[in-house]
């Protein structure tokens, strides 16, 4: 290649290259502009932004004092509920041994007053009972004797009985 043709090519690409730059300091300039025009925009929200910020600062603060607190309260109340409830638990064992002796006293005490009725019921029966049957056996016997010689005579044989006719 020539000089001149090298020369031709060299000052084509200086003037792309001029041309590139001039467009690229035309972009930063518009960049610069609507950076600017945002930055308006933006600069009055910026307080508001901030007080925004701090009150959600505060916020999370007290969610985090509040949430502590209920924590420590339910931990609390789950502390005194296990008491409360180891409580209840020695007071339902205790009921249920007392229940348990003293159901047993009340079968032995059962069992001696049901020993002692059989015991009444037999000296009712042996110093009662015996001495009537013995006085109503006396008093059959003596109607029996009586009516035996009321009558007189033996009977006839056509008052006999069947009992009466096998002994004939």
């Amino acid at each position: 290649m020539s000089e001149t043709t090298l020369l031709y090519v060299m000052t084509a690409f200086v003037i792309i290259s001029a041309i590139a730059l001039c467009i690229q300091a035309g972009m930063l300039t518009a960049i610069y502009k609507t950076t600017k025009s945002l930055e308006e925009k933006i600069t009055p929200l910026v307080p508001k932004v901030e007080s925004l910020v701090a009150k959600a600062t505060s916020t999370v603060e007290q969610s985090g004092r509040q949430i502590t607190d209920i924590t420590t309260r339910a931990n609390d109340i789950l502390d005194s509920t296990k008491r409360q409830l180891a409580i209840v638990e020695e007071v339902v064992g205790d009921a249920a041994v007392r229940a348990k002796v003293q159901m047993e006293r009340v079968e032995l005490v059962l069992d001696d007053t049901l020993s002692r009725a059989h015991e009444t019921v037999a000296v009712v029966h042996d110093g009662i009972m015996r001495p009537l049957r013995e006085v109503n056996g006396i008093a059959a016997g003596v109607r029996a004797a009586l009516g035996s010689l009321a009558r007189g005579n033996r009977p006839t044989v056509d008052r006999a009985t069947s009992d009466e006719e096998m002994f004939i």
